[in-house]
């Protein structure tokens, strides 16, 4: 069984669980329990998604909301299975990969080395971007994104998951704040966007629903979020319900943050026939949009919540992504040791955060990437992680799919027809917008 150490939330319920152990969870689900979806969707939910959410509404207005809520529906399920995996079985997601095949060590282990690499530059720059908009005559973009990587670096060496999960609570809060009050200053039309939520396809935006329904919140970190419910202390299957209410209630946030976004790019952009930049630079555009119209105090507010955004998701990844690559590292040594990784037990999760593979993953996360801030990133390492970021979703989709139907999971906790209908039209929408990545790729 999962071993943990950390935030331990035990219940008064206890019994057999369908792992065939002594369950510790609670009797009944309670709001109290709540937390590592909340880092989930923290993490998840970056400054490139929102620019991207608020160019959809920009462009077609109110009319692709119903795509915002099908999406938050694929999150929620893909990100179930995850947490279902890890607490049915005992065992980590990359142990369930490992049993699949050896092709799938081979295949994260290029993927998080060349990932974690160009990611490393891109959320420092992104962290930094809103501090230099609020403080133009202190240092420049390159100072304050080593600045930002250093402190998320010191703040996950020295702070097991509780500390983590406070602050990433902090941070969603701010989030959450500033989208919804920005949303509720534009004042959003109330009709349509009742109506946008019959589904309809505008000429020319296929390419936007399809990424509204996989991209916001859907990266490498939902693999991480099992690793987070063992974080928790939550260890076998009688935490299942608490698990789902905790999944739920992230992605229903999530929802509300992209639905705020488009409401944004709708009543803010889309009547003025205002064009964002792509990219984190859109939101410093509209930061001075919501100046010119609502005055100075909401647009500072406004950088605040970017700030929260992008830093968030730059603790989240260098947290989770280095748990993953540490039980990466752990079963890799058991298997080429001649044991059975499969037979390993689950991830000692509170060990792991002070392991030197975790520890060297944040290492990795943090100091190589800063050399892509004085240089452009070189045109290899651009299409290897465009290439790599685009087939992963569809991998982490399938291989659910295949786990959670196979004898490797308890009969009672594998996949009915609602869950392999979710996976594998995620699986199938993940694929469609890895062909259209690929082909972005400038080959």
């Amino acid at each position: 069984m999962v071993e943990t150490s950390g935030t331990t939330e035990s219940g008064s319920g206890a019994g057999r669980t369908g792992t065939g152990e002594t369950g510790s969870g609670p009797r009944k689900s309670s709001w109290k329990y709540i937390g590592p979806g909340i880092v989930v969707a923290a993490t998840g939910v970056g400054a490139g998604d929102l620019v991207a959410t608020l160019i959809a509404g920009s462009k077609f207005g109110y009319t692709l909301m119903w795509a915002a809520v099908i999406g938050c529906l694929v999150k929620i399920s893909l990100a179930e299975a995850v947490g279902r995996w890890h607490l049915a079985t005992g065992r980590t997601l990359f142990d369930g990969w490992r049993s699949i095949g050896g092709w799938t060590t081979g295949y994260f282990a290029v993927y998080v080395v060349i990932w974690g690499f160009v990611y490393g530059a891109t959320a420092m720059s992104s962290s930094a971007l809103p501090i230099v908009a609020l403080f133009p005559d202190g240092p420049g973009l390159k100072t304050w994104a080593i600045i930002t990587g250093l402190v998320g670096l010191v703040f996950v060496w020295f702070n097991q998951y509780a500390v983590f999960e406070k602050v990433m609570t902090v941070l969603i809060g701010v989030m959450f704040v500033v989208v919804v009050y920005v949303a509720i200053r534009v004042v959003p039309d109330v009709g349509a966007s009742f109506a946008g939520l019959l589904p309809v396809l505008p000429d020319g935006s296929l390419i936007y629903t399809l990424g509204l329904i996989g991209g916001v919140g859907g990266t490498i970190t939902m693999a991480a979020y099992g690793y987070w419910v063992n974080a928790k202390g939550w260890s076998d299957s009688s935490w299942m319900k608490v698990m789902r209410l905790d999944n739920r209630a992230a992605y229903l946030t999530t929802g509300v943050f992209v639905v705020a976004m488009l409401i944004v790019g709708a009543e803010l952009l889309h009547a003025s026939q205002i064009a964002l930049t792509k990219g984190d630079r859109g939101l410093i555009d509209l930061g001075q949009v919501l100046e010119d119209r609502f005055g100075a105090g909401t647009a500072k507010l406004f950088l605040v919540g970017f700030f929260a955004t992008s830093f968030s998701s730059l603790i989240g990844v260098w947290h989770g992504v280095s748990l993953m690559f540490a039980d990466f590292v752990e079963r890799t040594r058991a298997g080429r040791r001649g044991e059975d990784p499969e037979k390993a037990g689950g991830a000692a999760v509170g060990r792991q955060q002070r392991s030197l593979p975790f520890r060297a993953y944040l290492l990795w996360l943090t100091f190589p990437p800063m050399t892509l801030l004085w240089l452009d990133e070189p045109f290899g390492l651009v299409i290897g992680y465009g290439v790599l970021g685009a087939f992963f979703m569809p991998f982490l989709a399938l291989t659910l799919l295949w786990l959670l139907n196979s004898s490797r999971t308890p009969s009672q906790w594998r996949n009915g027809w609602l869950s392999n209908g979710m996976l594998a039209s995620a699986g199938l929408l993940f694929v469609v917008l890895c062909v259209q990545q690929v082909r972005e790729l400038p080959w």
